[in-house]
């Protein structure tokens, strides 16, 4: 197993890693719309806050020697469904392979954010 690990997304808030790689499969942790610079939250719709999600997957599925076109599965969470639609805007312009996918509305998320996004991906 192989640790991933970088500054160009937002540090773990808690006792876990930014990514794993097994066997050339890339497990991500869910990321949160983080500046990764500020540690603060990005934009206030689920535009914005989806926008800063994709980002940081981005840069975690990068350090890892993967992309947004060697994801295989992806898992969704949104704090309201009602941002279904516009949520799927934004994601779509990053997971162009169009992964599958599992997307559920959750109570809360850390931090009251609007969405969080974890990925599977085929690494190098």
């Amino acid at each position: 197993m192989k640790v991933i690990s970088t500054e160009k997304a937002p540090a773990a808030i808690g006792p876990y890693s930014q990514a794993m790689v097994v066997k050339g499969v890339v497990f991500t942790s869910g990321q949160i719309p983080l500046n990764p610079k500020t540690g603060e939250i990005q934009g206030t719709t689920i535009e914005e806050q989806a926008e800063q999600v994709m980002k940081n997957l981005g840069a975690v599925l990068e350090a890892a020697g993967s992309s947004y076109e060697k994801t295989i599965k992806t898992t969704c969470f949104l704090a309201d469904m009602g941002d279904f639609a516009a949520f799927n805007e934004v994601y779509g312009k990053y997971f162009t392979g169009k992964p599958s996918r599992s997307c559920v509305a959750v109570k809360t998320l850390p931090k009251n954010v609007l969405c969080e996004v974890e990925v599977i991906a085929e690494a190098e």
